[in-house]
């Protein structure tokens, strides 16, 4: 795969192929590596993503690793270990190689990591489901439960009363407050809401239908679709020895972007849910072509930088 590159970008979900589309089509030598565990992969179709709502995920990333590859960027299929930084540029290490790059992309995403209820990861991303905008449609009209375990699960289960009229809230997994819900409670009951308080023993359903969710006295609440707010972890490991700095959001601490989605390193940006968790795929392409322009931009100005010194001509 060679050892010296323009841009390396670390992932090739949405943002990654996005900002290696723009790098591309700017006449750079780009590697995409990409350890091929993309976060919707559970999902049978994106929605809401306008021009392909209902294409699945794994089309979308095929067609444009064919399209980036017209452009001579380079995919290949690896994992990430570590990233130092000096004078001159990065050391991306990889298994069993050593890469040289002059500027970073990350877009390596998040990891998904549910409660621990048995049964929500046999079913997750067909009928326990974490978006109400990316999956409600799907489901609206029928038996809906939300599992909330902070304030942002009660925000989650007004936007799923939208979507039906029968919505049970469960909050009885364990480590959840008793007033996880607080004042929004009494919101939720003013539409129609069933709140159970009840410890939520596991899910309950066959391969392909969840059924329902069954609580410590025995109860089995119909629910044919189960929202949950998974823990997000940024897959951003390799980047530890850097010490990037981080922004407080509401579901934890990411990688901190100016508007161009370059970090604190002048050398490394990052795009997509590994700074912006809540983003969709549209949203996540838009970072990725911004974070493309804004690296090949970098570039330039670091290319006539040398060329100028070179020359002697003032800067």
């Amino acid at each position: 795969m060679g050892t010296d590159w323009d841009a390396i970008v670390v992932g090739g979900g949405a943002a990654g192929l996005a900002a290696a589309l723009m790098l591309g089509r700017s006449r750079r030598r780009i590697l995409v590596l990409d350890a091929g565990e993309p976060r919707n992969r559970f999902a049978a179709h994106m929605q809401a993503v306008l021009g392909h709502d209902g294409v699945p995920p794994e089309q979308l990333l095929a067609r444009g690793r064919e399209e980036v590859r017209r452009y001579g960027v380079q995919v290949e299929e690896a994992v990430v270990h570590g990233v130092a930084e000096d004078a001159t540029g990065l050391a991306v290490e990889t298994d069993g190689a050593a890469l040289r790059t002059r500027a970073l992309v990350v877009a390596t995403g998040v990891r998904d990591t549910l409660p621990p209820v048995p049964g929500l990861a046999e079913h997750w991303g067909r009928s326990v489901l974490h978006c109400p905008y990316c999956h409600g449609w799907e489901v609206r009209d029928r038996d809906l439960g939300v599992l909330v375990q902070s304030p942002m699960g009660a925000h989650q289960a007004q936007l799923v009363r939208q979507l039906s009229d029968s919505v049970t809230v469960f909050t009885g997994v364990a480590g959840t407050p008793a007033d996880v819900l607080g004042p929004a409670a009494e919101r939720l009951r003013s539409r129609g809401v069933r709140i159970v308080p009840e410890p939520v023993l596991d899910v309950v359903g066959s391969d392909s239908a969840l059924q329902a969710v069954r609580t410590a006295d025995g109860t089995e609440h119909p629910v044919q679709a189960l929202f949950v707010a998974a823990a997000l972890q940024p897959l951003d490991g390799f980047l530890s020895g850097l010490d990037l700095a981080r922004a407080d959001t509401p579901v934890g601490r990411f990688l901190a972007v100016d508007p161009m989605q370059r970090t604190s390193s002048p050398r490394i940006w990052a795009a997509g849910n590994v700074a912006a968790p809540m983003a969709n795929v549209p949203l996540a392409t838009a970072a990725g072509t911004m974070a493309g322009a804004a690296v090949n931009a970098a570039l330039t100005e670091e290319d006539f930088d040398r060329a100028a010194w070179a020359a002697g001509t003032p800067s």
